[in-house]
């Protein structure tokens, strides 16, 4: 009896794994594997004229392209593009648009920096400051440790430094490989704080976990001048909500202390007219601010902001689509830990949502993320070690 069945390749490293279990030839490998793994590539505000000759070239190899119906005639000034195709026919349309000039090179370029970024090059790492943590064998946990009065799920438990001194370390025993440490809310209505209230809240917290613990520090902040002070007491972190966009002088601050930098995704709307290419569009922005003020890549980790500037919908869509944030070809880090995306879902308090922020990591560690920014350590380390089992090769 046959048994059909459909397999799944989203890699090189797969492709190569099932072809070897066939017992095909080891020589035909390297000419099989790219014929084996499928992708589609948006591009966004290609000419008619581009356009109509990525299709053709796609259509003359095998693949395809969706355009605007009005690129066949000229009659619209952009159109977007899908691009589907094997690895081996993009390769073979790179071969063509790199011999060319202008947009068609460009668009080359872009695709080749696309294929790349989801390959993967087998040795990304994400440096900050004492710390240099290697990509893709593990899943980086990270503790919250919020040092204010009002934050939306542990809102002052931690206000005092031995209590939030406490709390790191415990974190750190349970499995923290990162402890995130936040002194200004950003829930929802929240009130702002000023930099020197942020700043005593925040410091001494810093300078005694520096000291204390061997993992590395981060400091949750929007504000330059905080992340200095943070910075000066030796912090090896900056997670910034709004992505070096938000204080035009965090950039500067996070490249001159060679620290690194989390980068998320955040607007002061809910209105997407593409809701994954406005956020992957963000996070470019974000990334060249980044390079232009001297921040190196490796130094960098994208966060696409779940909670922020999203309803609901917006947050299960982001969910389900996080493995095209992989062609920023950063780490990616999420946070949904115990937020009211699961809240909404399941109709449950603060208190109540373990569960659905265990679904979110494990999916958040199968849809790429190399980083998981949680309050209930213990449990998640677990749900990650788990995951990663699965997941990791």
């Amino acid at each position: 009896m046959f048994n059909a069945r459909i397999i799944h390749i989203d890699s090189m490293k797969a492709a190569i794994e099932e072809i070897r279990k066939i017992g095909a030839d080891e020589s035909g490998i390297p000419w099989l594997c790219p014929k084996a793994v499928h992708f589609l590539i948006k591009l966004e505000g290609v000419s008619p004229y581009a356009a109509n000759i990525i299709k053709q070239e796609m259509l003359g190899k095998g693949g395809d392209a969706v355009v605007n119906r009005g690129v066949i005639d000229c009659s619209v000034e952009k159109s977007d593009i899908i691009i589907m195709g094997t690895l081996s026919q993009y390769k073979r349309l790179l071969g063509k648009l790199d011999i060319q000039s202008g947009s068609l090179k460009e668009i080359a370029a872009e695709i080749q920096k696309v294929l790349e970024a989801v390959e993967g090059n087998g040795d990304m790492h994400f440096a900050c400051r004492r710390f240099k943590l290697p990509l893709g064998r593990k899943t980086y946990i990270m503790g919250i440790l919020n040092v204010t009065p009002d934050s939306f799920s542990d809102g002052g438990r931690y206000s005092r430094l031995e209590d939030a001194l406490d709390h790191a370390r415990r974190m750190v025993e349970e499995g923290a490989d990162i402890i995130d440490v936040g002194g200004e809310s950003t829930r929802p209505g929240f009130e702002k704080v000023s930099a020197p209230e942020e700043i005593n809240r925040v410091i001494p917290v810093v300078e005694r976990l520096v000291e204390e613990i061997g993992v590395p520090v981060s400091v949750d902040t929007m504000k330059a001048c905080v992340a200095e002070k943070a910075l000066k007491a030796g912090a090896d972190i900056i997670n910034d909500v709004w992505g070096l966009q938000g204080d035009s002088g965090m950039a500067e601050v996070v490249a001159n202390y060679g620290a690194g930098v989390i980068m998320m995704h955040n607007r002061n709307d809910m209105v997407y007219r593409d809701l994954m290419g406005e956020i992957a569009a963000f996070l470019q922005k974000s990334i060249s601010i980044g390079e232009k003020a001297g921040i190196p890549r490796h130094n960098m980790v994208v966060d696409p902001g779940i909670g922020f500037g999203k309803t609901t919908e917006h947050n299960l869509e982001v969910m389900r689509r996080l493995k095209e944030l992989k062609s920023l070809d950063l780490p990616l880090l999420i946070g949904t830990s115990r937020k009211s995306m699961i809240g909404n879902v399941l109709g449950l308090p603060v208190d109540q949502r373990l569960e659905g922020t265990a679904a979110t990591v494990a999916l958040g560690i199968a849809g790429g993320a190399d980083i998981v920014r949680v309050h209930d350590v213990g449990e998640m380390a677990r749900v990650a070690r788990m995951t990663d089992a699965i997941v990791r090769r």
